[in-house]
C-alpha cells in the first residue's frame, strides 16, 4: 500500500510552521539548598525573657539571703552618741528623752519618732539622727539661740520663731517684743535694724511693740519712749540721731517721749521742766 502524505496548508498556502517558544519560557532557575530557603531561627524573644528571668532569681536569692543573715546583722543599740554645744539642756535630759527607743535593735530603731521627741524640746532648734553600724546611733543637736522675749510668754530665736521654756524667768534681762502672732518675724527683723541704727550713740531698744493698726513704738535702755508711726521708721531714726547730736545729747536724763511721726522734725516730752526747754517742745530739723 502506498501511503501519501499530505501537507495542510496554512492560510496563504505555506506550509504550517511551528510556534516559537516564549521567551523565558525555557530558561532553568537554581534550586536554592534547604538550608537557605528554610527561616532561620530567632533568639530575640528568648534573650528579652531570660534577663527578666535572671534578674528575677537574683532578687528572690538576695532576698533569702538577707532573711537568713538579718538575725546575725540586726544588733541591739549599744551607743548613743549626742554632739552638739549644749548651754540649756543637759546630756542627762536627752538620753531620758530618748529613752524608749533605745531597746530597739539596729534596723528597727524609730529615727524619725526620735528626731521628733528631741525636737518637742522647747530648746531644740534641729535635731539630727542617723545610723551607725553596727550597733550606734548619732545624734546631732542645734540649741535655740534666744534673742528677745516675745510678749509675756515665749522667747524669740534669730529667726524670729517663739519658743516657750520652763526658765522663762531667767530671761528678763532680753529685750520684749510684742505684736501680732504672725508678725513675729517682721518684729525680730525691725528690732535687729532699729538696735544696730542705735548702737553708735548709746541707745539699746529695751522694748519693741507692732500694734494692730501698725504703728510701732519703741523704748530704750535708758527708759526713752519713741512713737515711731507706721512708716520710713529707718528715716526717722537717722533724724532723730542728726537732732540728738546737735540738741539733746546733754538733756538725755530729762527726756521721757520723743515722738517722732512728723514729716521734718520731732516732738520732745520732758520727765521734768527744764530751764531752757518748755514742757512740750517741738524740734524742727
Amino acid at each position: 500500500m502506498n501511503a501519501i502524505l499530505r501537507h495542510q496548508p496554512g492560510t496563504n498556502g505555506a506550509p504550517l510552521r511551528a510556534k516559537p517558544a516564549q521567551r523565558g519560557a525555557s530558561r532553568l532557575v537554581a534550586k536554592e539548598p534547604l538550608s537557605k530557603r528554610l527561616p532561620k531561627p530567632s533568639f530575640k524573644f528568648l534573650k528579652s525573657v531570660t534577663w527578666p528571668l535572671l534578674l528575677l532569681a537574683l532578687g528572690i536569692g538576695a532576698y533569702e539571703a538577707s532573711l537568713r543573715l538579718l538575725p546575725y546583722a540586726d544588733q541591739p543599740i549599744s551607743k548613743i552618741s549626742v554632739d552638739g554645744d549644749l548651754s540649756y539642756i543637759s546630756q542627762q535630759s536627752v538620753q531620758e528623752r530618748i529613752a524608749p527607743f533605745v531597746s530597739a535593735s539596729f534596723f528597727s530603731v524609730d529615727l524619725v519618732g526620735m528626731r521628733h521627741e528631741l525636737e518637742s524640746m522647747p530648746w531644740i532648734a534641729s535635731a539630727q539622727v542617723r545610723r551607725v553600724w553596727p550597733d550606734q546611733v548619732q545624734i546631732k543637736l542645734e540649741e535655740q539661740l534666744p534673742i528677745a522675749r516675745w510678749g509675756d510668754a515665749a522667747l524669740l530665736n534669730n529667726q524670729g520663731q517663739s519658743f516657750a521654756p520652763q526658765e522663762l524667768a531667767n530671761y528678763q534681762h532680753l529685750p520684749q517684743l510684742y505684736g501680732p502672732q504672725r508678725a513675729q518675724q517682721k518684729v525680730m527683723q525691725q528690732y535687729q535694724v532699729l538696735s544696730q541704727m542705735l548702737r553708735p550713740i548709746g541707745f539699746t531698744v529695751a522694748r519693741l511693740e507692732l500694734r494692730d493698726r501698725g504703728s510701732w513704738f519703741l523704748t530704750t535702755g535708758q527708759g526713752i519712749e519713741m512713737l515711731l508711726g507706721r512708716d520710713h521708721l529707718i528715716d526717722k531714726i537717722r533724724r532723730f540721731m542728726t537732732i540728738y547730736d546737735k540738741k539733746l545729747s546733754d538733756q538725755i536724763e530729762n527726756i521721757a517721749r520723743i515722738d517722732l511721726r512728723y514729716s521734718n522734725g520731732l516732738a520732745v516730752a520732758w520727765r521734768e521742766p527744764a530751764v531752757i526747754t518748755a514742757a512740750n517742745t517741738a524740734v524742727v530739723q
